[in-house]
Parts: structure tokens; C-alpha cells; sequence
């Protein structure tokens, strides 16, 4: 391991009370392209396996991190320096901007602070798009990373909420110190540590009235840090409790957003997580923690030399899209159609781009539009639909289509059931995807023999990641259209067969017929 920093930062954490198991798991550093600072295997690691007295997985504990050295609004002494309710006031209690403010105070301190030695160890450079130019972004175009990076809010919210808490308080943040530990440049950068490496770990609160196991250990979902979702049920909701759940549902505590030493050195990789923080689920996606420390847990054996991935802060496999955006790699794996991609790529469909073209075939004015798409909502129904890799139609893609076509006496009916229109892919329906579907792929500025040409090329890093997202993306809705193309033909073919299509054309002069072939092609060319 050839990394001063990283050998500082381990010393740094075995010396407060941090275990790491160095006979079995060691550090490197890969190339960009593989995530940076990884984990690795020195051994052969056995896999978990089922206690048959207490009804819980048993695993190899790779490490283990006491709660004291987790970075939060709860562990940073700062708050309290600053003053709860100022705090409040200044807003810093809500989001992101209170670990910032947190991180770059600590970090200010240098030596002085307590995680001096983990902070001098995280990068301070990312390939993320957040740090691209207007160039790099331009190969973008199509995706929707750019609208998702948050830029504009993130900067508004240095200018509005953290500059000013800054200025108010010199007896903590002497105005030497502004440019160089509290700059919009380091705001970015605390931003994307917090993106790529945080956990959503809750406060731990013991109940004397609770069963033992939940005496004994917790376990809890572990999302997206910018969205702090709350854990999934292991079972839907009944119809009857989902109003009341709705009402009795509360903004996540952003005093849960941590920054935890060691387990953010493991990377995030397609199907290869081998490492989880959780148990009882057979699955990585949950934290598995107690009263004083967390674990890392092998769940499956891990060869020797093979990196050491989990998916710690997600719910499953990332599109190389979000893989981009949060960590600045993306992944290319062998796929089934003897290509290489991302097995997790997905193309998202915004649905006004069904509304308008529905509305436009159907001319229905936007009143009208405008009702229906709010009780859709209303309904549960989703604003962006996902396209995935196994090239299947969602039914809430259909559902929406059927909706907005439905004729004004068949709509009162509808909404009276208070259920969406069944998900039946008919004629009409398959028309109008196609039609959806080629202009969602109009909005990206290359086609895939372009982008499979470029990518056989020399590159710049950024250049080579934008060109894989989007000509991931484009697959799907290309294999989605020629599916759809070929259904169209074929029912097109049965009507003929079964008679209900429309009657037979009178033949024509074959220079008249391949005279109006090529003026048909001209048309769709334009």
C-alpha cells in the first residue's frame, strides 16, 4: 500500500479503538475507472452462514467502527459551540449544510481536531460531473445527470444559508480562515464526499419495553444520503393503512447523515457485493449495527486479491448514469447481446413527454390534461418512468397513455374508481409509444453507431464515462422501439388474416408504388 495518507488515516483509526482484520483485508488503489482507494482480500474469506441457535447470520467480521468516530452534526462538537437554537434558526439543522459546515470546521482545525488524520485522508479531486466543464457536460446531453447534480440549489444554498451562519459567528470562523476552509469550492467538495461515502446511521435509542433481539442489535436501511428515504417494509401496506402512513409520515432527521471511517473505502460495483452491513435479509443494503459500534460483514467468500465491494449506501445495483454522478466511474461488464454495458442501465422517460404527444395526437386541450395528471399523481402514479435493460413495457407506461386518451364520458367513470386504466398494450397504445419513444431518443445529440465509434477512439476520461451513460441508455430505447415496431407489424399482419383490417388496395403501377415508398422515406427523414 503506497499511500502515506491512507497509512495515517489506518493508524489513525486503530489507535481509537478501530478494528480491522489486516490478516485478511488489506488497502489499494485502483485506477479511477475502478473507484480509487479499495479493498482487497489478502486470503481467501469464508462465507456467512446460518446460527442455528440464534436465528442469525454469522459472518467474518472484516472491521468494525466505534459510533465515536463517526463525522455528524452529533459527534462535531460544533453545534453545540454555535448554539442549538441559532443553529436552528440559521437553518443548519435541515439537509446537507450542517455536516458541511461540520466537515470544514473540522477540518480547519487540522491536527487539533479529532478526525484530522481520516479528513487529510479523503480526496479533495473528483470526476464526478459536479467538477465538469461546459464541454464535458455537453456530451451529457440526453442523460439526465446534469438536471440531477443540484448545482444551482447546492450554490444557492452556500450564498443563502451557510455564507451568512459563517460571517455571524468570527469568535469561531476567523475571517482569515473564509477563503481558504469555507469557499464554495470547498463546499463542493464536503458535498461530494458526503455523496460518495456517507451513511444514513440512526440514533441509537434502547427500550426497556422491547423484545430482547431488539436489546441486542439494529439494523436499518441505508439510502441514497441526498434523499434519506425511510427503510422498506418487508411487506406492502394494506390499502386501509396506506392513508394513515402517508399522514403519519415525517421528514427524515439529518443528524443521521454520518460519514463512517473505513467502510466508505469500499467501492460500489455491478452484482459484486461481497461485504454487507447487514444480516437478517441476505442482502448489503442495511446497516447492521449496536449500541457502540458497526460491523462489516462478509456475506459471501471473497477469493484472495479480489476487491472487496459492497453497495452500503443503496438499495441495489446502479445505472452507470448514478454511478457517474455520486462516485465518477462508470462500469462496463460483458452483457447478452455480446456487448459490453451496465446490466443496471436505465433510460428515465419524464411523463409530460407522454402528456403532450397523447394531447397533441388526441387534441385535448390542456384543462384537461392538466386534471387528469393530477389525480394521477394523487394516485400514486410517477412523474418519470424508468425504461429498464430487460426491455420491458412498464404497465404504469401504459396505464398513463390509456389515461390521458380516455374520451371525456369515459373519464368521470375512472375517476370514480379511483384506479388507473388496466395496463393493455393495444394498437393504439404501441403507436403512441413508438411515437413517445423516438422522440426521447431525439433529445440525445449522437446516435449509437457515433457513440460506438468515438468510443473506439482515444478519449478524456469524462468524455469516455458521458459516452458510455448515454449510449447505455440508447440501447434500451432502441431495443424498446424495435420491439414495439415488431409488434406492430405483427398485429398488423393478423388483422389481415383474420380479416379486420382494412379492405385490399387496388395494385398500382410499380414505378407509382416506389415513387411514393421514397417520398414516405423523405418525410420520416425530416
Amino acid at each position: 500500500m503506497e499511500d502515506a495518507g491512507l497509512d495515517a488515516f489506518v493508524q489513525w483509526f486503530e489507535q481509537n479503538n478501530g478494528y480491522i482484520d489486516k490478516s485478511f483485508m488489506g488497502f489499494n488503489v485502483f485506477p479511477p475507472s475502478e473507484g480509487g482507494r479499495g479493498a482487497i482480500a489478502l486470503q481467501n474469506i469464508p462465507a456467512s452462514h446460518m446460527s442455528s441457535k440464534e436465528c442469525m447470520f454469522e459472518g467474518h467480521t472484516l472491521f468494525t467502527i466505534p459510533r465515536s468516530l463517526l463525522i455528524s452534526t452529533r459527534t462535531s462538537s460544533l453545534p453545540e459551540r454555535f448554539g442549538q437554537e441559532e443553529w436552528k434558526q440559521r437553518k443548519l439543522d435541515q439537509g446537507w449544510g450542517g455536516l458541511i459546515l461540520c466537515m470544514m470546521w473540522e477540518e480547519s482545525q487540522g491536527s487539533s481536531s479529532k478526525w484530522g488524520p481520516y479528513l487529510g485522508s479523503l480526496p479533495t479531486e473528483f470526476n464526478t460531473p459536479m467538477f465538469w466543464n461546459d464541454a464535458d457536460l455537453g456530451h451529457l446531453k440526453g442523460t439526465t445527470v446534469v438536471e440531477k447534480l443540484g448545482r444551482e440549489d447546492a450554490e444557492r444554498d452556500f450564498t443563502q444559508i451557510l455564507t451568512p451562519a459563517v460571517q455571524s459567528r468570527p469568535d469561531i470562523f476567523p475571517p482569515s480562515a473564509l477563503p481558504v476552509h469555507y469557499s464554495l469550492q470547498q463546499y463542493h467538495i464536503m458535498g461530494s464526499r458526503i455523496l460518495s461515502r456517507s451513511f444514513n446511521v440512526e440514533k441509537w435509542e434502547s427500550d426497556n419495553d422491547e423484545n430482547e433481539e431488539a436489546n441486542n442489535s439494529h439494523s436499518m436501511d441505508v439510502d441514497e444520503p441526498d434523499t434519506l428515504a425511510t427503510s422498506a417494509q418487508d411487506s406492502e401496506p394494506t390499502e386501509e393503512h396506506v392513508e394513515e402512513e402517508e399522514e403519519e409520515e415525517v421528514e427524515e432527521d439529518s443528524s443521521d447523515v454520518s460519514m463512517v471511517p473505513v467502510a466508505d473505502l469500499l467501492n460500489a460495483r455491478y452484482e459484486s457485493e461481497n461485504a454487507s452491513t447487514h444480516f437478517p435479509h441476505y442482502t448489503s443494503a442495511k446497516l447492521f449495527y449496536e449500541e457502540h459500534e458497526l460491523k462489516m460483514v462478509a456475506t459471501k467468500p471473497i477469493a484472495c486479491g479480489e476487491q472487496i465491494a459492497s453497495f452500503w449506501n443503496t438499495y441495489g445495483d446502479l445505472p452507470n448514469a448514478e454511478l457517474l454522478r455520486r462516485y465518477g466511474h462508470v462500469d462496463l461488464l460483458p452483457l447478452p447481446n455480446g456487448k459490453e454495458g451496465n446490466p443496471g442501465d436505465v433510460v428515465e422517460l419524464r411523463a409530460d413527454l407522454v402528456v403532450a404527444l397523447v394531447a397533441e395526437r388526441k387534441h385535448i386541450s390542456s384543462a384537461v390534461t392538466k386534471e387528469r395528471i393530477e389525480w394521477w399523481l394523487e394516485e400514486g402514479g410517477d412523474d418519470v418512468l424508468e425504461l429498464d435493460s430487460d426491455l420491458e413495457i412498464p404497465p404504469a407506461l401504459i396505464s398513463l397513455v390509456k389515461l390521458i386518451s380516455l374520451s371525456s364520458d369515459d373519464w368521470p367513470k375512472l375517476k370514480s374508481k379511483g384506479k388507473p386504466p388496466k395496463p393493455k398494450l393495444d394498437q393504439e397504445v404501441v403507436e403512441v409509444l413508438q411515437e413517445v419513444l423516438a422522440r426521447r431518443l431525439a433529445q440525445y445529440a449522437t446516435s449509437v453507431q457515433d457513440d460506438e465509434m468515438v468510443l473506439s477512439g482515444e478519449l478524456s476520461l469524462n468524455e469516455r464515462n458521458a459516452t458510455i451513460v448515454r449510449l447505455g441508455e440508447k440501447r434500451i430505447v432502441e431495443g424498446l422501439l424495435s420491439k414495439l415496431q415488431k409488434m406492430a407489424g405483427e398485429s398488423t399482419k393478423r388483422k389481415r388474416t383474420d380479416g379486420t383490417g382494412p379492405a385490399p388496395k387496388p395494385k398500382t403501377d410499380n414505378n407509382a408504388r416506389r415513387s411514393g415508398h421514397r417520398r414516405a422515406h423523405r418525410s420520416k427523414s425530416r
